[in-house]
């Protein structure tokens, strides 16, 4: 029995015995904190656009690695994050890269780890299994952790049959003895003692050579920390495991497992904090960088609230607060990902052909465009890519050797103008043009091309009123305006997020969402108008409702709702306040009809831009406005706002502590 590992057990916890001083300590600290600053910068190096995140984790960790002899508890770094963004990858790469691959554990929460057997029901049985030493440093992944759920959307307690240890292990890193399983085997037991009994008589009292199984000895020898061979251990005696027995009840606390020095990566994907974006696995239409902007406003606050949808309160608080939040990859990320992904194909190609590639940036700005999908990440990227390209090469690649094209001279490499094939130019030996072209399938490309010269004029006459109305109204432009998509049959905007909606605010959002309509009406003729803004009227109409309803901005000050719970205490007379909610739609209607009447050219030239492009990136929006005499914010101040806000509040503030106390006039509807 190892003893030592019983009387470290029974030592209270103190701090660790103080590290040898001097120069020699001296050194090893600096090695490895100069090993961690290597590793950071091998990690950014691979991973591209989670810099920010990388620097966290490092920090995170540093006391972890470099002093571990301070840590008495587990070190718990949560990362949270979209799918495909590199948080598995990157605890992984972490790990292999500070020479804990050896003492590293990855646990799929959903209960389906590799090699998890009928007994790996625990995490103990896991680290059990592994090369953590007790006491030791070892690194304990736990992914999928949202899967681990406890509560349901219910909020009501969720049955989980596997890894219930993992909170204790999360609270201070001791694990205790499965009790259970000791009552099984001590069962077990009484159970060969009357076997045995009866077949003495039958078998000329031989008694047996095995008195447990192969399974029961191997959890007796990791929960008593035995060293004796399986095979010897399933020869014991009775007498002798249950002179075990009686030693762990007197002295139960030293048979703890202590993983106090363990680093855990708690890794998830929480789409109740991502629901602007996680849900829109369709759309590779929204330019990457809006995304981006969404999710890196994220806190440890959305973090709370998220887990408060799947984790009871006391569990949440043993995840710590170390929450590390991945935003999507911006479109630069994306950007470089292509650039590395064509260069490790040219090369590959290169190695087996000796044919070399030089691919052009219209492929590159196809292969976005055909590939990314920004809230899934990495992995359509990396099969589209595939798809696109290495098939396109190795048929260049052929054709670059029949036609005998020089080694020393790089193949070119374009998008065809029909944007269906792939173009590789090259000189032949007698310094000839030569030129092949290969069928390419850029099944997104064909989705977006509006090819009805009526539906693109519906589209951009829609759109435009949508987009000009709201730079008219907010003086910004939209962060997008397009009606080549392919994510659904039409066009969209997208507008940047308000931190604060004033009355005001309100009362112009509800005037751009009927724009698009407006629009048509103008353009067309009344009769002419199409059935695509009936997401906009619900959503105008959901506008002016809780303008009047919910906000108290209407005639009426009480909130007005429906209600079935008793203990809901407000005004629930909803039908004196439809009138109310069709006059304010029919007032913004009209303002809405002004605007672009006013504006016939600045509307004519949006129309023309969308038709011609069909996109308007927010810069071209400030350039074509500009022109019109409508000046907008610059782009550059919008797209590092965090969110807008449109009214001077700090300066009124000022004004009103200057001046004489005043209330101000209730506003007047525009």
């Amino acid at each position: 029995m190892r003893t030592d590992t019983m009387d470290m057990g029974t030592v209270s916890p103190t701090l660790p015995a103080p590290a040898p001083a001097g120069a020699g300590l001296h050194a090893q600290l600096e090695q490895r904190q100069r090993r961690l600053d290597e590793a950071a910068a091998q990690l950014k190096a691979e991973l591209f656009g989670i810099d920010d995140v990388i620097d966290r984790v490092i920090d995170s960790i540093r006391a972890w690695y470099v002093l571990p002899q301070c840590i008495t508890r587990p070190v718990i770094v949560c990362l949270w994050g979209l799918t495909g963004t590199g948080k598995t990858q990157l605890t992984r790469r972490l790990a292999q890269l500070l020479d804990f691959y050896d003492r590293f554990v990855e646990v799929q929460m959903d209960g389906f780890s590799n090699g998890a057997g009928s007994r790996s029901t625990s995490i103990a049985a896991m680290l059990g299994n592994s090369d953590i030493d007790e006491g030791a440093p070892g690194v304990l992944v736990l992914d999928e952790f949202q899967r681990f759920r406890t509560r349901n959307a219910k909020g009501e307690d969720v049955k989980v049959e596997r890894y219930q240890d993992v909170w204790t292990l999360l609270s201070d890193g001791r694990l205790p003895p499965p009790l259970g399983a000791l009552g099984d085997i001590e069962r077990k037991l009484a159970e060969a003692h009357y076997n045995a009994e009866r077949e003495d008589s039958g078998r000329n009292g031989q008694p047996y050579r095995f008195h447990l199984d192969v399974w029961d000895a191997n959890e007796l020898k990791g929960m008593f920390k035995l060293r004796e061979p399986l095979a010897e251990i399933m020869q014991w005696p009775p007498e002798r495991v249950q002179q075990l027995f009686a030693t762990f009840r007197e002295t139960q606390q030293a048979w703890e497992t202590d993983y106090s020095r363990l680093l855990i990566f708690v890794c998830g994907n929480l789409d109740e904090m991502y629901h602007e974006t996680a849900r829109r696995v369709e759309d590779c239409d929204t330019d990457a960088d809006i995304f981006h902007r969404l999710t890196r406003r994220l806190s440890v606050i959305d973090v709370k609230k998220a887990l408060a949808e799947r984790f009871k309160p006391e569990q949440i608080a043993r995840l710590g607060n170390t929450h590390v939040i991945y935003p999507s990859f911006n479109r630069a990320t994306y950007e470089r990902l292509i650039q590395g992904l064509c260069e490790r194909y040219v090369n590959d190609i290169h190695a087996q052909t000796g044919v070399r590639f030089a691919v052009g940036a219209d492929v590159r700005g196809a292969l976005y465009a055909n590939a990314v999908f920004p809230a899934q990440g990495t992995r359509p990227l990396f099969s589209s890519v595939h798809a696109i390209l290495s098939a396109t090469l190795v048929k260049a690649a052929l054709w670059a050797i029949e036609q005998r094209l020089p080694a020393h001279a790089p193949v070119a490499l374009t998008l065809g103008a029909d944007r269906r094939h792939l173009v590789a130019e090259g000189r032949a030996p007698d310094g000839t043009p030569v030129q092949g072209r290969f069928a390419v399938a850029l099944e997104l490309d064909r989705l977006k091309q509006r090819a009805n010269a009526d539906f693109r004029a519906l589209l951009a006459v829609h759109e435009a009123g949508h987009g000009l109305v709201y730079a008219l109204l907010f003086g910004h432009a939209p962060q997008e305006i397009k009606i080549n998509i392919a994510s659904f049959e039409g066009g969209y905007n997208s507008f940047a997020s308000l931190k604060a909606t004033t009355r005001q605010n309100a009362l112009d959002m509800v005037c751009v969402g009927l724009a698009g309509r407006v629009a048509e009406e103008m353009v067309f003729g009344e009769m002419a108008c199409t059935t695509g803004a009936e997401s906009d009227y619900k959503q105008a109409t959901a506008l002016a409702a809780r303008h009047i309803r919910h906000h108290g901005f209407g005639a009426r000050i009480s909130r007005t709702d429906t209600t079935v719970e008793t203990d809901e205490h407000i005004n629930t007379d909803i039908g004196p306040s439809n009138a109310a909610v069709e006059a304010l739609l029919a007032t913004q209607y009209q303002r809405a009809r002004a605007l672009l009447a006013e504006r016939r050219e600045a509307f004519g030239r949006t129309v023309d831009a969308l038709l011609a492009r069909g996109a308007i990136a927010p810069a071209e929006m400030v350039a074509l406005l500009g022109a019109c005499g409508i000046a907008l914010a610059p782009t550059a101040a919008q797209a590092a706002d965090e969110g807008l806000v449109l009214e001077p509040f700090a300066a009124r503030l000022a004004a009103f502590r200057a001046g004489p106390a005043r209330v101000h006039a209730p506003a007047v509807a525009a």
